[in-house]
């Protein structure tokens, strides 16, 4: 059986092409699994996994305790908010705290970059990235490709624009490196100040006009202004960013071509995009969340048979 060449998911910057393609066929099966009348596999039954968030998340925590769960193992759900380390105490006190109720897989959240590698470093478990400060969420970047592969067929040698908040985005970093990796063109489009100075290292072109970007692509993969991730102000207002960068169903279809839309979520309707859009047959939106289940099961066997052995 091939297997993964990583312990961890930690970013997409540390896996490889076949890394991809093995989760992508994973997850294939699990998604005939999940359209059966009886969901669940007995695969995990014999692994605990603790979600930690130390961020509100609604979709990606409600994703991976589904996955977890058809997958059979045990879960524990952990919340930052209600915990000691409001009382001041550590990552790793936390973390080894849980794990000495024998707890094989961590899946973390947290506001902080780098916090998964950190805590790779010094525990003895397997450890998912989900999501860390506005660096990286790599299981969105794999069930984002994942979605473009079900829809158009394949990611190689296909037009994906990320357009928006690209300088607080996790979700536009861990795209940008997985789409690159299978072979996809990328851009980015949004206004300068929502752009890293140095986006383009990243071999990928940049655009500040959505009309061209939008006639380049064959994916528009719409992110959303994060407005708590911002200490200043980086446009005049939410109205004129809307008029620049807002997708509405009048723009889709003066397009020469249909080009299918993605969002990772949550959507500010009328910001990003129109309810038309984002209710519209060319939106991927709701296989989105659908294929994160799938993938995320993937992910979690995958990574957990590596700790069987």
């Amino acid at each position: 059986m091939s297997e993964l060449s990583v312990n961890h998911l930690l970013g997409i910057k540390y896996l490889n092409k076949k890394d991809i393609e093995l989760i992508f066929e994973t997850a294939d099966h699990f998604k005939e699994v999940i359209n059966r009348p009886i969901k669940k596999v007995p695969s995990l039954r014999d692994i605990t996994i603790a979600n930690l968030f130390f961020e509100n998340s609604t979709r990606t925590k409600l994703s991976f305790e589904l996955a977890e769960k058809r997958l059979s193992a045990d879960v524990i759900n952990f919340s930052a908010s209600q915990s000691s380390v409001t009382k001041g105490e550590t990552l790793i006190d936390t973390v080894n705290n849980i794990l000495s109720m024998k707890v094989d897989m961590v899946v973390m959240r947290h506001p902080n970059p780098g916090a998964s590698v950190f805590l790779s470093q010094h525990v003895d478990a397997s450890i998912i990235n989900a999501g860390d400060g506005a660096h990286e969420h790599p299981t969105q970047a794999l069930l984002d490709s994942y979605s473009i592969r079900e829809r158009l067929g394949e990611v190689k040698g296909k037009n994906v624009v990320i357009v928006g908040d690209i300088l607080h985005s996790r979700v536009a970093l861990s795209n940008i490196y997985a789409l690159k990796l299978q072979g996809a063109n990328v851009m980015v489009c949004g206004p300068k100040t929502l752009l890293p100075k140095y986006i383009d290292k990243l071999g990928v072109k940049v655009e500040t006009n959505l009309r061209k970007a939008l006639n380049w692509c064959d994916v528009a993969n719409m992110l959303r202004v994060q407005n708590e991730r911002m200490d200043i102000s980086y446009f005049p207002s939410t109205r004129e960013y809307t008029q620049q960068f807002g997708v509405n169903k009048a723009l889709l279809d003066s397009l020469d071509k249909e080009i299918t839309i993605m969002h990772p979520g949550p959507i500010n309707r009328g910001v990003e995009i129109t309810s038309d859009v984002a209710d519209s047959k060319q939106a991927i939106i709701l296989d989105q969340v659908q294929n994160g289940v799938a993938v995320r099961m993937a992910v979690i066997y995958l990574l957990a048979s590596k700790i069987k052995q």
